[in-house]
């Protein structure tokens, strides 16, 4: 799923500091599982800038609401009227929501209220690590389900690299070495001979180097 993190609460209160009426909305699918923008957030952050731009010596209106998914439209025109009523609105989704915002409300300003880290998977409470880098050319089943894009430091096709020890990644001795994990991996599967394999460049053409992607089903299509 993608993960994302608040902002700091000076940057936010930067941005929203020309406005008077603020719509803070929140989505409910990928950012409330990880407890960065939904319905309970949404009110967390409407509270610490009521009591904040109080201090401040402003009387700023904040509206609280949450949709399904930010990024489908036919979800948004449930709070069409609330962003008409709002001066702009403060979005608690990805970067795709805030976008979408933007794109279907363009007479109205949507501003991010949180960074988009990555595509995750959640390991323990609390805690949220990248698995993918959405490259467009998936090559989990050569490497025993572990991506060596996102999860090796240098993003290595053929590895490991000279400077892993002990299992564990140069750059942080807390970081499992990719490799290391494949290598276990397809050891246990029987699948070492995958080791062997000298994988050619990836084409990087399918992912962001290519232009800004698109999918079109025309079976889907109406």
């Amino acid at each position: 799923m993608i993960i994302a993190e608040q902002k700091p609460l000076d940057e936010i209160k930067s941005m929203i500091a020309d406005y008077q009426k603020v719509l803070i909305l929140g989505c409910g699918t990928c950012v409330t599982i990880c407890f960065a923008g939904g319905e309970k957030e949404v009110g967390i952050l409407a509270s610490a800038l009521r009591m904040a731009t109080r201090l401040d010596g402003q009387d700023k209106e904040f509206i609280e609401a949450t949709v399904q998914r930010q990024c489908e439209y036919e979800f948004n025109e449930e709070v069409a009227d609330l962003v008409k009523e709002a001066d702009v609105v403060l979005s608690l989704a990805c970067g795709i929501g805030v976008q979408t915002m933007n794109e279907q409300f363009p007479e109205k300003l949507t501003l991010p209220g949180l960074n988009t880290k990555f595509l995750g998977q959640p390991t323990e409470q609390g805690v949220w690590d990248e698995r993918c880098l959405a490259c467009g050319d998936c090559v989990l089943y050569k490497t025993g389900g572990i991506c060596p894009i996102a999860r090796c430091s240098k993003s290595l096709l053929n590895g490991p690299c000279g400077g892993s020890q002990n299992g564990k990644c140069e750059i942080n001795p807390e970081v499992d070495c990719a490799w290391q994990l494949i290598y276990d991996r397809l050891k246990a599967l029987g699948k070492l001979d995958l080791m062997m394999e000298v994988k050619s460049p990836k084409d990087w053409s399918a992912s962001h180097a290519g232009g800004p992607g698109k999918i079109v089903r025309e079976d889907l299509r109406l």
